[in-house]
């Protein structure tokens, strides 16, 4: 009888070689409808909303902007879901390659809906507005703490056994998490009084996307310990 392999240890970079493959896969599994649909309804709107404005007198402020960016912050919930989660958790590549590329190819779009909606509010102030218009640095702190939070939702909820309803139960629950840091009596001080300031404001929510961040990386985790064996190291009569 021919001697029991050795058991190898799993070199942790062997995946690495699989990485230029998989560029097709994480793209063909990527929900580029939904995010498309959230990013282009908030952008949409907020042309419409700034073309009415222009003809009213009105202004779009940065309020305008957030309320347009919602639709966006929707769709990043359904962003880090993983088609056939159990097929992907069973091949050598860890489980977190999967969102992790899906959220790499919805970086561009979404910083291009932000760059966007930004262009539509500044065009429709007028040029001879007295003083200067408020600091955007934290307003984008405040959009990415939002993306993170229904990132992390998403991702924990895709942890669960209701992976398959991440995205529908990640987006609520990430609004009712940015409702609560916007209007709770302690919170609403620091991240929307207008007497915090804008570094208090930034450092805040970039706090907050921080924290959202590391939840996502400990949500996406392989749940088991993944197990390789080097075929170079078997002995000859059993390859």
């Amino acid at each position: 009888m021919a001697p029991q392999p050795p058991n190898v240890q799993r070199s942790r970079l062997s995946w690495l070689r699989a990485l230029p493959q998989l560029g097709w896969p994480i793209s063909r599994t990527m929900p580029w409808g939904t995010l498309l649909a959230g990013c282009l309804a908030g952008t949409v709107y907020l042309a419409i909303f700034a073309h009415v404005a222009k003809n009213s007198g009105w202004l779009v402020g940065q309020g305008n902007v957030r309320l347009a960016f919602l639709p966006a912050v929707a769709a990043m919930s359904f962003v880090v879901r993983v088609p056939f989660r159990p097929l992907t958790q069973a091949v050598p590549v860890p489980s977190w390659v999967t969102p992790a590329g899906h959220l790499l190819l919805a970086a561009p779009i979404l910083a291009a809906t932000c760059w966007a909606q930004l262009c539509i509010m500044t065009q429709s102030i007028p040029a001879q507005t007295v003083g200067h218009p408020p600091a955007v640095y934290p307003l984008l702190a405040q959009l990415t703490g939002w993306c993170a939070v229904a990132i992390a939702a998403a991702a924990c909820v895709a942890r669960s056994r209701y992976a398959d309803l991440g995205g529908a139960i990640g987006a609520p629950v990430s609004f009712a998490v940015i409702t609560l840091a916007s209007f709770a009596p302690i919170t609403s001080r620091i991240l929307v009084e207008p007497a915090a300031t804008a570094d208090t404001v930034t450092i805040a929510w970039y706090a907050i996307a921080a924290a959202a961040l590391a939840l996502t990386c400990a949500a996406m985790r392989d749940q088991w310990q993944r197990y390789s064996r080097d075929v170079r190291s078997l002995p000859r009569d059993r390859v």
